[in-house]
């Protein structure tokens, strides 16, 4: 009897192991709402109804990123677009930036492509330069901030976003060439970003992949992983930001923010990362900030660094490259997104 109960908690041990190596954050999610479900259901139905209302929103820019990387990963269009990333850094980086900034993805729906991007072997730095840049400006955000914060704030925060990219990859670039940043990224991501044979070595496209079964299979795969692979972080990301949004209320926020100087910049460069909304709602804040006398410089500052280091877009980062490449986005996000507010700060006083 005391052999079979100590051989069926080794096998429950075992299984709980497992199950938590492979879906961690899938236990992590439910178990903050089953916490909540306990202890205030009300925020528990709140934070459910929260994330599934932006899974849906989110959802047609992820099908539409993933569908991407998928057929490009089928068709063998792939190796064209890492060659495209080949050649000498300071250039790579550049029209990474600009892609970034004018690309119409989402910080969400840019996920599939920069894991493409990584496991294709693009360089860590042209890939961070896009990442970063990014989440800061796309083309409808330039113009619904056009139309709350006016055409100076827009083009303000479209440079700070391609700026913001520019220094971020010259940052990476110049680390990995001194040697750090040797196997940046997770297990089963990419190669680290040298290079990789599909750069390397020239590979026939055939852009009608339906037509060969193993090529369909491949689409279908990674598709599917992908979709996993996503839906397990956002989830986790928009229960969290759900929580963030209750807890940390906007007037809070517009308080925090207040005043003018060099000193509101800085407070509105670290309080945008855990206060942040999103890039749509947090616009009127601004605005409303901007017209109590808040400095534009910090509005900018909060803009950009609440757009880089959200939740969704951070928590992305950390599933796809390992702690100190994520500790030094988060670097990079909070030294540029001062910069750029203090930039601005000094534009509008000349």
């Amino acid at each position: 009897m005391t052999t079979l109960t100590r051989t069926t908690r080794a096998r429950v041990a075992d299984i709980a192991h497992r199950l938590w190596t492979s879906e961690r954050v899938w236990l992590v999610s439910f178990g903050i709402l089953a916490f909540l479900l306990l202890f205030d259901p009300a925020q528990a139905a709140q934070s459910a109804r929260f994330t599934v209302m932006n899974l849906a929103d989110v959802a047609p820019f992820l099908a539409l990123s993933i569908g991407i990387a998928a057929y490009a990963g089928a068709t063998g269009a792939d190796g064209l677009i890492a060659r495209a990333f080949t050649g000498a850094p300071a250039m790579m980086i550049l029209v990474a930036a600009f892609a970034g900034g004018l690309s119409p993805f989402c910080s969400c729906g840019v996920i599939p492509l920069i894991a493409a991007l990584l496991s294709m072997g693009v360089p860590l730095s042209a890939v961070m330069a896009f990442w970063l840049a990014s989440p800061v400006m796309d083309p409808s955000m330039f113009v619904l901030t056009t139309g709350v914060l006016g055409v100076e704030f827009a083009i303000a925060k479209t440079i700070a976003a391609i700026g913001l990219g520019i220094f971020g990859g010259t940052v990476v670039h110049v680390l990995a060439k001194s040697g750090g940043l040797s196997d940046p990224l997770r297990d089963n991501i990419g190669n680290g970003g040298c290079g990789g044979a599909r750069v390397r070595t020239a590979q026939p496209v055939v852009w009608a992949f339906w037509q060969e079964n193993e090529r369909v299979s491949k689409f279908i795969r990674e598709g599917i992983r992908t979709t996993l692979f996503l839906a397990k972080w956002l989830t986790l990301a928009f229960v969290l930001e759900s929580l963030m949004l209750a807890w940390l209320p906007a007037d809070l926020v517009a308080r925090t923010l207040g005043g003018t100087g060099l000193a509101p910049i800085g407070i509105a460069t670290l309080v945008g990362v855990p206060a942040y909304l999103n890039g749509y709602a947090a616009l009127p804040l601004v605005g409303g900030l901007i017209g109590q006398g808040m400095a534009p410089g910090a509005g900018l500052a909060f803009l950009v660094a609440g757009g880089v280091t959200s939740l969704p877009a951070a928590i992305a980062v950390w599933a796809l490259v390992k702690r100190p490449v994520f500790l030094l986005y988060l670097a990079i996000a909070l030294g540029g997104s001062f910069a750029s507010g203090l930039a601005f700060q000094l534009w509008n006083a000349l």
